[in-house]
């Protein structure tokens, strides 16, 4: 199932410049996705990382992972959202075993496939990584948590 920038925003609470997912390819519910973060000059970061040579912050890809990792286990098996954003969190906890192979640059397409190793109603883990033009720019083992916004 493929998902547009508006199903996207209705999926998650993220907005610019902080939402770093512009389309789903494919994504099954609960178990997979792969999204793509069109990378252009035109990003807040590249002013100041780094000037005359921009590169996207590593922390950056690790976040769009997590966003579009959010996508899929939100999602029931019709793609619908099975939560109320508006009443829920979902926090990256911890990032294992992060790798940087290749700077991601300006106008590069940033494919993002993530796996769910685990889905729980307050933890999830991933098996996550980035390509370029099919090379692997980045790669880490992500924990989130799902929390309740009436509960904090």
């Amino acid at each position: 199932m493929q998902v547009d920038i508006q199903g996207i925003m209705a999926r998650l609470p993220h907005r610019y410049p902080m939402l770093l997912v512009d389309r789903v390819l494919k994504m099954v519910p609960g178990k997979s996705i792969i999204a793509i973060k069109n990378v252009t000059v035109n990003e807040p970061f590249f002013n100041g990382h780094f000037p005359g040579r921009p590169v996207m912050p590593g922390v950056l890809i690790i976040e769009a992972m997590a966003q579009a990792a959010a996508i899929f286990s939100f999602a029931e098996e019709d793609g619908s959202c099975k939560h109320d954003i508006s009443r829920k969190a979902y926090y990256l906890v911890g990032v294992d075993g992060a790798r940087f192979r290749k700077p991601v640059i300006p106008g590069d397409q940033l494919q993002l496939e993530v796996t769910a190793d685990r889905i729980s109603k307050v933890i999830c883990k991933y098996s996550a990584r980035a390509t370029v033009d099919g090379a692997v720019v980045a790669e880490a083992a992500i924990m989130c948590a799902i929390r309740d916004l009436d509960e904090q």
